[in-house]
């Protein structure tokens, strides 16, 4: 269950956000994720609680306002052949969207399969 967090600044409208949150999904599927499988949230920041340089490390064009960071949370144990496919569908989403890929950052966190109790405290996958 790929847990996803888009921060970005508050003036992005509800199309952008809508925008990215399914190009997450639809690149987590492209991988595997089911498709039900759907858990986001937003936090949208005021310009002074949400900083950023404008070209660190390699951004091919200087980020912008528009600029998204996205968290994915997800089971430890993907490759990094996976990691690439899903960010190769992510950026080709984001293109189609008019989104331009260099104003977007993605960090991958990976946890134990035991951390997870997806629904009434069961930790489905942890052994007693």
């Amino acid at each position: 269950m790929p847990f996803v967090t888009l921060t970005v600044r508050k003036d992005q409208s509800r199309t952008f956000k809508i925008a990215l949150l399914d190009a997450v999904h639809e690149a987590l599927v492209a991988v595997g994720v089911p498709l039900a499988d759907k858990f986001q949230r937003v936090l949208s920041l005021d310009e002074e609680d949400f900083r950023f340089d404008p070209s660190y490390p390699d951004a091919a064009t200087p980020r912008s306002a528009d600029y998204a960071l996205i968290e994915i949370l997800w089971s430890v144990g993907r490759s990094v052949k996976v990691k690439r496919n899903m960010l190769q569908t992510l950026i080709a989403r984001l293109s189609e969207q008019g989104i331009n890929p260099d104003h977007v950052t993605v960090i991958f966190k990976e946890t134990q399969w035991e951390n997870w109790a997806f629904s009434g405290g069961r930790l489905l996958h942890a052994e007693t």
